[in-house]
């Protein structure tokens, strides 16, 4: 069962998301170690509550056009009556797709680019790469917004997140230069990087935060792969059929060569 949170326009979460796709995927830039999302696409529950902070958080800017509401009621086990008052806030019937309300032309016009679409975010950028970029922003006052992101240095947009997760301050290696003695700071350099600390509190706890994030990413990682939890049933009885298979395949070799000396 969902349960609905206030719907809140604009930019929030699929702001940083969809700003944040040039980076690669693999890792953040100068090395910086990502953290695995421990997201399951079986758990239905976290879906759920991923599709709710999804449409509560993002879609005020973003869309996910390649999904249709009634694939979440197939999937996530949802009610028409769920998902048009919980979901739709856009769209009048389940049979349309995730599109955002907004204008591209406002868009454009008010964030310099028409947010990206978020619907393969996860399986082009990878589960890891999300969950990361939204628990490593820290203050820095000399960014622009008062923030930055480890994944993401240098980011173009605050951390629209942080009522949520609260600040964090980062600490960052020095270096010295062996034959002046000069001492240099890497602050921002995430390949200097040491260590986060929490220097102001959220409205949820770190472990909550965390599990809003993984939530998301869920729902994200499900929403770039819709058919993966059909496929992997159908993998399975692949693979029971294969055996059955190989079974009698190599009954009838031996009952063949029997008689070959």
């Amino acid at each position: 069962m969902i349960i609905r949170v206030k719907h809140i326009p604009a930019v929030l979460l699929s702001t940083v998301i969809g700003l944040s796709m040039p980076m690669v995927a693999n890792a953040a830039g100068g090395g910086f170690a990502l953290e695995a999302a421990g997201n399951d696409v079986a758990d239905i529950a976290s879906l759920q509550r991923g599709a709710r902070n999804f449409v509560n958080y993002c879609m005020g800017c973003h869309s996910a056009k390649y999904i249709r509401f009634s694939k979440l009621q197939e999937t996530l086990r949802l009610t028409d009556e769920q998902i048009q008052e919980n979901l739709m806030f856009a769209a009048s019937k389940v049979d349309e797709t995730m599109r955002v309300a907004m204008p591209a032309a406002d868009a454009a016009r008010w964030f310099g680019q028409v947010p990206p679409d978020l619907t393969l975010v996860a399986r082009s950028r990878g589960t890891a790469w999300v969950y990361t970029f939204l628990k490593s922003f820290y203050l820095d006052e000399k960014a622009a917004t008062g923030t930055n992101n480890l994944v993401f240095p240098n980011a173009s947009m605050p951390h629209v997140l942080w009522e949520l997760q609260g600040l964090q301050s980062a600490t960052f290696h020095t270096s010295t230069n062996e034959e002046t003695g000069e001492i240099t700071e890497h602050f921002g350099d995430p390949a200097y990087f040491e260590s986060l600390e929490q220097v102001a509190t959220g409205s949820l706890s770190p472990e909550e935060y965390d599990q809003f994030v993984r939530d998301i990413v869920n729902f994200l990682d499900w929403a770039g792969t819709p058919e993966q939890l059909e496929r992997r049933t159908l993998g399975i009885w692949v693979l029971i059929f294969l055996l059955v298979f190989l079974i009698f395949a190599y009954l009838l070799k031996v009952e063949i060569w029997k008689d070959v000396k």
